[in-house]
């Protein structure tokens, strides 16, 4: 009598690979787990635009961050010194040298950057600083040297005045500088002063 296979009969060769496997119907099937299958759809034109001002808005903070940061410091370093010179002339003086030197360090990049770029440095500084730039501005320049540069902000459609709100209309800028403080190991100014 000649002898009868089964398929579920465990024959083990050298050369074989073993496999889960079911019975359905009476008839044994490989048991798989299929990869999954990702389905992507065309962006449309507004999804398109909205990645790209994403993109623009957080090149912007990667580049405008570090100068905003450096100006925090600056500024907090002048106003500890000019709490030490009682005379308004030597106030001014000691202004002066300041502004000498930001100006040969800060010149060059600064002229560089972008129109857009600069409104985000100005949202980025007054984050840093707690003071709008116009404010700044007048407790250094004066309130006319202010106003000048207020007025040349407007035709570049702009605001010295603009207001820092990292809850709501500012909240992705905040994301962004969260996101280069983590890479850089950065700490808030305000927050590392108080440590």
């Amino acid at each position: 009598m000649p002898a009868t296979l089964c398929a579920q009969t465990a024959i083990i060769i050298n050369d074989s690979l073993l496999r889960e496997a079911v019975i359905y119907n009476g008839d044994t099937i490989e048991a798989k787990t299929l990869d999954n299958v990702y389905l992507y759809a065309h962006p449309n034109e507004a999804q398109l635009s909205a990645l790209a001002k994403y993109n623009r808005l957080r090149n912007a903070v990667y580049v405008t961050y570090p100068y905003a940061r450096r100006a925090g410091s600056i500024m907090n370093d002048i106003n500890t010194q000019l709490l030490k010179i009682p005379e308004e002339s030597d106030r001014k003086k000691y202004i002066k040298t300041r502004e000498a030197e930001l100006k040969k360090e800060f010149t060059e990049p600064l002229t560089n950057l972008s129109i857009y770029q600069g409104k985000v440095l100005m949202k980025l500084i007054n984050r840093e600083t707690g003071n709008n730039c116009y404010e700044i501005i007048k407790d250094y320049r004066g309130g006319f040297t202010a106003r000048f540069y207020q007025t040349v902000a407007f035709f570049f459609n702009s605001n010295l005045k603009q207001p820092y709100d990292a809850k709501n209309e500012d909240a992705l800028i905040e994301k962004f500088v969260m996101e280069v403080q983590r890479m850089y190991g950065f700490r808030d100014i305000a927050k590392s002063k108080t440590l």
